[in-house]
């Protein structure tokens, strides 16, 4: 029988016992999916087969795909797709066009950089501008009938990068949620959902660390104590190429074709659903700043933390109190 403590909830040690936790390499990243309270492995390896499914669907990293076959398809003809696909196209569209910073059509500019890769460059002015034309969202058409995209460019590509993970996330959640599992936490390569109640802390709210944009992963320099929610970050400092002494990184300006470039480090977004913490790690990456207003007429965003050069962590929309700093190296302005 379980043992109940006087507000109505399991006793955390015995939900903590009963941790079940599964590591898979998928979307080009490391995995680690952990429930709570579970009876079974079942619903951990579900979700992996579920994240598969998608990468199956969304990639641009092979030469098969739903996005590769509109790719491939570019000013030719359009291509129907599944419903799940042209939802999450269309709204990346969507997206792109309200020219914030997001844009699903930054392929030909990734590639141009290899930014991330051995064979990383500086590329010409000249070069870039060829690539400038093929990021335009506005030569995207996306069909509702057909459930069919085409792009009218020849050398246009998609790539849902910037936003699939948040997307798999959530539909991780839901498949958890539908089977009863009331606890657990998502990791999709620093994408972070934690859900339900966390069994781990008398309080129930989780402990999430904020990356230390200048030392390796798993450097923390401050911790948010939250409900459940999702954790995004948009920084710098994953990426980056070296040349004649000056430092470019892989989050690229679609309208100049350029490395962004602000005062950040980094940027996390606290929501609800993961996909929207893709989204809006991008809008205030590209803002620099906190923006005037940002998420008061949101109940679905919880707050900010911007990281800047100057070492100084932003908090925006958290209880200060919810914010423990962990590095003195840094300041809580």
């Amino acid at each position: 029988m379980e043992t109940i403590n006087f507000n109505g909830r399991p006793a955390t040690p015995m939900l903590a016992q009963q941790r079940r936790h599964m590591a898979h390499f998928a979307l080009g990243t490391d995995i680690d999916l952990t429930l709570f309270g579970s009876d079974s492995n079942a619903y951990l390896q579900h979700a992996c087969d579920l994240i598969d499914q998608y990468e199956d669907r969304l990639t641009v990293n092979r030469s098969q795909s739903e996005v590769m076959a509109i790719n491939q398809s570019a000013r030719v003809t359009p291509v129907q797709v599944s419903a799940a696909t042209y939802s999450l196209v269309k709204k990346a569209i969507t997206l792109s066009q309200q020219h914030f910073g997001f844009n699903a059509l930054i392929g030909p500019l990734v590639k141009l950089w290899r930014i991330g890769f051995n064979d990383a460059q500086v590329p010409t002015p000249a070069e870039i501008d060829d690539r400038l034309l093929l990021v335009d969202p506005e030569q995207v058409s996306c069909d509702d009938q057909n459930l069919s995209v085409y792009l009218k460019r020849p050398g246009m590509e998609l790539d849902l990068g910037g936003i699939a993970k948040g997307y798999i996330a959530d539909r991780i959640q839901d498949y958890w949620e539908a089977f009863g599992q009331r606890a657990g936490m998502i990791n999709l390569g620093g994408n972070l959902l934690m859900v339900g109640d966390s069994p781990l802390h008398a309080d129930h709210d989780w402990r999430v660390g904020i990356q230390n944009p200048l030392s390796p992963r798993g450097n923390a320099i401050a911790s948010v104590q939250i409900g459940p929610c999702s954790a995004v970050t948009s920084g710098i400092y994953e990426r980056h190429l070296e040349v004649n002494g000056k430092s470019y990184h892989h989050i690229l300006d679609s309208k100049t074709g350029y490395p962004r470039q602000n005062d950040l480090l980094s940027v996390t977004i606290f929501s609800k659903a993961s996909i929207d913490g893709e989204i809006e790690t991008t809008r205030l990456f590209f803002a620099g700043k906190p923006e005037a207003g940002w998420g008061i007429d949101r109940d679905d965003l919880y707050g900010a933390i911007f990281v800047t050069k100057e070492k100084q962590i932003q908090v925006v929309g958290l209880p200060t109190a919810s914010v423990t700093l962990l590095d003195d190296n840094f300041t809580i302005d």
